[in-house]
C-alpha cells in the first residue's frame, strides 16, 4: 500500500506520527512472514486478519481462545533496553493456556500501546511475537500498534494479545476421568516466566534501577539478575501436542500467577487432590534469590511463582514412563512430582 498521501503535520504536532506506524509495519513484515502456515490468507495491514480453517478429520470442531499480556515484565524489558524477547512471553501466556484444553493454536494477534512509536523498537517487539508464534505453530495474522502521547511516557509501552486454537470436542481435556493413583508430571520452566514481577520489582529494587541487576552472579550461571528475569517464557505447545497423540492425558495446568496453589487445582476435579512432593521440585536458583533477598516464606513463593515448574500434566501411572520418554524426546525436562489421591483439598504440598 502506498502511504505517500497519508501525512498529517497537525496530528504529529499532537504527538502521533502516523508515518512512523507505516514504517513499523514495513519493518515487521519480514518477522510476520516467518509465522505463515497453511491457514494464512492475506498479508498484514488489512482491516482484519483472515485465516482458512481446515477441519478435516474433526467431528465437532471447537474453537478455543486465550488472551493475556506480559504484566510488569515489560518494565524489565524497557529498563534493559531489550525488546526482542518480550513478545515470546505474550504469545506463551496465551498458547500455553489453550493447550491445557487440548487445543492446537491456529493464529495470534498482538496489541502494542506505546508512548511514542519508534519503528525499530516496535519491529523488535514484533520479532519476539513472531518467534513465539513459530515456537507454537501459530500464524501471526494481524495486530495493532497504538501511540498514546500524554497517557504514558514516551519510552513506555505495553503488550498484549490473544490466540485462537481448535480441538475436536471429544478430545477436550475436562479432568472427568482423573482418578486416584494417577501421577503428576512436571515440565521445567525457563525461569520466572511472566508472573510475579511486581514482587520482583520490590525485592530487587528494580524501579530504581539498582546496580545489583547488572552484576553477574555465580548461582545464575554467570548471568545477571536482570538478564535472568528477562528470560522468555517457555512454550510447551509442540511437546504437549505430541504427548496427546499417544498418552491418555487427564489434566494439564499452566502454572502462572498464583503459582502451584492457584493453578494446579484448576485441573483437579472435586473429591481428588494433587499431592505434590516439594522435595522433588527442581527449584531454579532465581527463586532462591527472590526468597532470600525478600525474606519471603516458602508458601508465599509457591503461591506466587512457578518455582521451576511451568506446566503440570496428569497421566495414568502405567503410562508415566511412556509420557516422560515422549516429553524428554521433545526436549523437555520432565519428571514426576506427585500423585492424585482422595481428599477434600485439591492440592497438598
Amino acid at each position: 500500500m502506498d502511504h505517500k498521501l497519508s501525512q498529517s503535520a497537525s496530528y504529529a504536532a499532537a504527538g502521533v506520527d502516523i508515518t512512523a506506524g507505516y514504517k513499523a509495519v514495513e519493518l515487521m513484515k519480514k518477522h510476520v512472514a516467518r509465522t505463515k502456515n497453511e491457514g494464512c490468507l492475506d498479508d498484514v495491514g488489512g482491516f482484519g486478519g483472515c485465516f482458512g480453517l481446515n477441519l478435516a478429520g474433526m467431528e465437532e470442531p471447537v474453537l478455543v481462545s486465550g488472551t493475556d499480556g506480559c504484566g510488569t515484565k515489560v518494565k524489565m524489558a524497557i529498563l534493559m533496553d531489550k525488546h526482542d524477547t518480550i513478545g515470546i512471553d505474550a504469545v506463551a501466556m496465551c498458547v500455553n493456556d489453550i493447550i491445557c484444553v487440548g487445543a492446537k493454536p491456529l493464529f495470534f494477534l498482538d496489541y502494542i500501546a506505546c508512548g511514542k512509536n519508534v519503528p525499530e523498537k516496535i519491529a523488535a517487539i514484533v520479532s519476539g511475537v513472531a518467534e513465539g508464534c513459530v515456537q507454537s505453530g501459530a500464524a501471526l495474522i494481524g495486530g495493532e500498534t497504538a501511540e498514546h502521547p500524554g497517557m504514558m511516557p514516551v519510552e513506555d509501552y505495553d503488550l498484549a494479545g490473544f490466540a485462537v486454537g481448535v480441538v475436536d470436542k471429544k478430545k477436550i481435556l475436562d479432568n472427568t476421568r482423573m482418578q486416584e493413583g494417577d501421577v503428576v508430571i512436571a515440565l521445567a520452566s525457563s525461569g520466572i516466566h511472566s508472573n510475579g514481577f511486581s514482587l520482583c520489582r520490590k525485592v530487587f529494587n528494580i524501579d530504581n534501577n539498582d546496580p545489583l541487576l547488572y552484576i553477574p552472579r555465580e548461582e545464575l550461571g554467570g548471568k545477571t539478575i536482570g538478564e535472568t528475569l528477562l528470560t522468555p517464557t517457555k512454550i510447551y505447545v509442540k511437546s504437549v501436542l505430541k504427548l496427546l497423540e499417544s498418552v491418555d492425558v487427564k489434566g494439564i495446568s499452566h502454572i502462572t500467577g498464583g503459582g502451584f496453589y492457584e493453578n494446579i487445582p484448576r485441573s483437579i476435579p472435586d473429591g481428588l487432590c494433587a499431592k505434590i512432593d516439594k522435595s522433588k521440585v527442581k527449584v531454579l536458583p532465581i527463586f532462591d534469590l527472590i526468597a532470600s533477598f525478600g525474606n519471603i516464606p516458602e508458601r508465599d513463593m509457591f503461591n506466587t511463582y512457578n518455582m521451576g515448574v511451568g506446566m503440570s500434566i496428569v497421566v495414568p501411572a502405567e503410562q508415566a514412563d511412556k509420557a516422560l520418554t515422549i516429553l524428554r524426546e521433545c526436549g523437555e525436562d520432565a519428571y514426576l512430582i506427585g500423585e492424585i489421591v482422595s481428599g477434600g483439598e485439591k492440592i497438598e504440598l
